[in-house]
């Protein structure tokens, strides 16, 4: 665990969330308030079986429900403007890391588009379903060994890993002396965060483990001497999970309330910065 015990030092009370997706289990979100985040406790031994559910569904490419349909149409659209985001850097190999690479898509988009892609997923059905799209994805970031890269992405997927401190280091070893590193997170300082409170589906216990601000991006990463560049607002995730919010909240989605509280969040965010997720954009230090 090395350094990660010291993000459960010291922490305060802040909810109680449910796990809606797989046990309907009572976790505790506690404030570190040293690093300005929150963390998810106890953590449990068998984190796998929590992923295990046809309702999670980066891990399928399912169009079942209204929520299904509405999540891939809003991920063909953001595929879109990621490509754009990591176009927009100047590279010399155009080399790309895609960590929690789910079922491969954004990884298709970047090798149709000239990229050299990698990518890593723990879930052996996502992997299989990438495959069949011709994206090999490894099982593990460990795997990747002497090899640099251009652009490291992780959509989603900082707030899952366990060993937090190990891994920042790692994905520093992997980025390139002028690379990129991408990470989006949820942001708990939001406002549908603050409107939903324990029933705000981004909290999503046990599976995220970790709940960011910017501070706290901020600070985990300058102890690898690396640097938030920028900061890009990710407008969609409110109404989405907003929608989600709403079914755990009644059972029915309520999209009018939905959007409503979606777009309150994003407007309020044009003075505060606090978007429902962010991408943050970070280089090695000098």
């Amino acid at each position: 665990m090395g350094h990660d015990i010291d993000f459960y030092k010291d922490l305060e009370p802040f909810l109680e969330c449910k796990d809606y997706t797989v046990s309907e289990e009572i976790y505790q979100v506690m404030v570190n308030k040293k690093y300005d985040m929150l963390v998810t406790v106890p953590v449990p031994k068998n984190l796998a079986d929590y992923y295990k559910s046809e309702n999670y569904i980066s891990h399928t490419d399912s169009k079942k429900s209204l929520l299904d349909k509405v999540y891939q149409i809003v991920k063909n659209i953001t595929l879109k403007r990621k490509l754009k985001l990591i176009d927009s850097f100047k590279t010399s190999s155009k080399n790309i890391l895609d960590v929690g690479a789910g079922t491969g898509d954004f990884l298709k988009v970047c090798q149709n588009n000239s990229w050299k892609v990698l990518g890593v997923e723990p879930s052996l059905e996502a992997r299989n379903i990438a495959a069949k799209k011709g994206i090999i994805l490894q099982e593990n970031i460990s795997e990747i060994k002497n090899i640099q890269f251009d652009v490291i992405t992780l959509w989603h997927v900082l707030e899952h890993v366990e060993n937090l401190s190990q891994y920042i280091s790692t994905l520093n070893k992997l980025l390139s002396k002028n690379g990129k590193l991408i990470i989006a997170v949820p942001n708990f300082k939001s406002h549908d965060a603050d409107y939903y409170k324990e029933i705000w589906a981004a909290f999503d216990v046990p599976r995220h483990l970790w709940h960011f601000s910017q501070t706290s991006i901020s600070k985990l990463f300058s102890s690898e001497n690396m640097i938030v560049e920028k900061i890009i607002p990710m407008k969609f995730d409110s109404y989405y999970v907003s929608l989600l919010s709403e079914k755990y909240k009644s059972g029915k989605m309520n999209p009018i309330k939905s959007f409503y509280i979606g777009f309150v969040s994003n407007f309020k965010a044009n003075s505060t910065k606090e978007y429902s997720s962010l991408i943050y954009i970070l280089k090695k230090g000098e």
